[in-house]
């Protein structure tokens, strides 16, 4: 049966409202995230300052303290903190435990409070009630929209979203503590003239504890799952990692990255449930005064040779510089190049990986520096109209940039007119923001084959790249959203397919763009930003070098160092 009535605008209601909000308390969300990034920014720094040897140490006689003759939780304790810092991971878990410890910390001082005033007055329960169940299901992506518009990227509105996410489970458990409190001891503190706040304190809340307590390490635990999808708006850590392996389908990687945020996730839940011990115990515990004493001296340790770190290693950079790129093979391999050849040269620069969209935002709202990742004039078109007067294009760093549809040199096809049944009228594409996307979108819709019912899958570049992979190696039909400069172009026998009609367009080039006012701010910054250029075989010997296994930062530091002079030009 069809409505008679039309579509109702929701989706322009709430980016009305959204609107309404960025543009009428921008004072008041600006003035959170500036005070929230000095905030976690101190607390991040302070934990990195503190040698990670010291903090394994540390923690580890925590874990001795809390566990008492077990060793199983000691042992898996100190080895897992080891292999963190084995695997080079130490900063990135530090810039987690950040971000979970803040989200946390904001849920329980919101979602106490908010349980116990649900159990007291039920009109609230009633209409708090639905509101949690709208947070618990949305799904987390949602609410990056809201949160990049408020505060826009970092750690700030990866908070905001880990909080939306996070907070139900204190709500909810606080609220039932304080009703499973038995009636028959509410009604004696009653009868022997309690005041409401002498029966919070005294007898509900020390009954209600366990279950609030068991509500606490739930949201603790949602807040760490958090941290993948807060990573995709700039939020550091191990998510990034996480997020920078699925979209390269680097198994490995990813399941390192993982593999630490389990670690993680196991020691802080196993931690907080120390916490929760029947009165008996803690009786029992209130006479070892010595651990306390224990844990205090080894906390005082931890900082004290935190703050001698910091003190001794203090370093002076020229400027800092905010560099933002989207997760493609090329953009990977430009952003990490620029980057370590600042840095080698003495400036202070922090390397953000976002999704497309966002990374023009951040620019274009001065939030970050600038990119070198614009493909223009076709591939980010609909983004450079968009933002154009927000931001200063520097021109091209890169020339002879293409898109199209690329297939293995064995198919017999030469044009996309070819095209018939081939690879099962399937084009495996990349991510679904992407501008090739579109292209490809137009392009079937340009050749009749949308209609043969040929469709575009979108997938993530890594993803694209190990169907390719495969279905080289099992000698089957292909057919790809790609590009070039990129490494499978020197890894694989491959060709693009004529494109006629133009769909892709012309050869494009990559481009530098950066905020408003950087050349009055930053002038030397912005001079090298300038001055950097570079080739497609250039960018392909950085590329096929991660592509055979080394990070981005060791490919970009071994081209560096064997092209010196072409680097110093860009500082000249």
């Amino acid at each position: 049966m069809t409505l008679l009535i039309g579509k109702i605008p929701v989706a322009g209601w709430v980016e009305s409202a959204v609107n309404w909000l960025t543009s009428n308390l921008s004072g008041f969300f600006d003035a959170i995230q500036t005070g929230g990034n000095h905030l976690m920014n101190g607390m991040t720094n302070g934990l990195i300052a503190m040698p990670s040897w010291a903090v394994i140490i540390g923690v580890t006689i925590f874990a001795i303290l809390s566990s008492g003759k077990k060793w199983g939780f000691v042992a898996f304790t100190f080895l897992g903190l080891l292999f963190i810092a084995n695997q080079n991971l130490w900063s990135d878990l530090m810039n987690t435990l950040t971000l979970v410890v803040v989200s946390s910390l904001v849920s329980i001082v919101i979602g106490v409070p908010l349980g116990i005033w649900m159990a007291k007055k039920e009109t609230v329960a009633k209409i708090v009630q639905p509101v949690l169940d709208f947070m618990q299901t949305m799904p987390g992506f949602v609410y990056l929209i809201p949160a990049v518009a408020f505060f826009g990227i970092g750690v700030v509105p990866g908070v905001f979203a880990s909080v939306i996410f996070a907070l139900p489970p204190t709500v909810r458990m606080s609220n039932l503590g304080i009703r499973q409190v038995p009636k028959d001891l509410v009604e004696a503190a009653d009868s022997y003239g309690s005041t409401p706040k002498q029966k919070l304190f005294k007898l509900e809340l020390p009954l209600a504890t366990g279950t609030i307590l068991a509500g606490i390490n739930q949201t603790i635990m949602l807040a760490l799952s958090m941290v993948v999808i807060a990573s995709m708006i700039g939020a550091p850590g191990l998510g990034r990692g996480v997020l920078s392996a699925v979209q390269n389908a680097d198994i490995g990687k990813g399941f390192v990255n993982g593999l630490a945020l389990v670690i993680l996730a196991i020691i802080i839940d196993r931690f907080t449930q120390k916490l929760n011990v029947d009165p008996a115990a803690k009786q029992q515990a209130s006479k070892g005064r010595w651990k306390m004493w224990t844990a205090l001296a080894v906390a005082v340790a931890m900082v004290g040779t935190g703050v001698i770190n910091a003190v001794t290693s203090t370093k002076s950079a020229k400027e800092s510089v905010n560099l933002v790129y989207v997760q493609w093979d090329s953009e990977v391999a430009s952003s990490n190049v620029l980057a370590e050849a600042m840095r080698e040269h003495g400036y202070n620069v922090k390397l953000t990986p976002l999704d497309n969209s966002i990374m023009w935002q951040s620019v274009a709202n001065g939030q970050a520096d600038a990119s070198v990742s614009a493909w223009l004039p076709n591939t980010h078109a609909a983004q450079y109209k968009k933002y154009k007067d927000q931001i200063d294009l520097l021109g091209p760093n890169l020339t002879g940039a293409s898109t199209g549809f690329v297939v293995p040199s064995y198919m017999n096809v030469q044009s996309i007119s070819d095209l018939t049944t081939q690879a099962g009228k399937t084009v495996t594409g990349i991510e679904p923001g992407a501008g090739v996307m579109k292209s490809a979108d137009k392009a079937l819709a340009d050749y009749g084959l949308k209609e043969q019912g040929w469709t575009v899958t979108p997938s993530s570049s890594g993803a694209m790249a190990v169907a390719l992979g495969k279905a080289i190696k099992e000698h089957k039909d292909i057919v790809i959203t790609g590009w070039q400069p990129h490494w499978m172009f020197q890894k694989y026998d491959l060709k693009y397919l004529k494109d006629p009609k133009q769909s892709f367009g012309k050869a494009e080039s990559l481009n530098t763009f950066t905020r408003k006012g950087l050349k009055a701010d930053k002038p030397d910054v912005y001079k090298v930003l300038k001055n950097f250029h570079w080739t497609k075989e250039d960018m392909g010997e950085v590329m096929l070098a991660t592509s055979n296994g080394k990070s981005a930062k060791e490919a970009a530091k071994d081209w560096i160092k064997a092209h010196p002079k072409q680097v110093d030009a860009w500082f000249k």
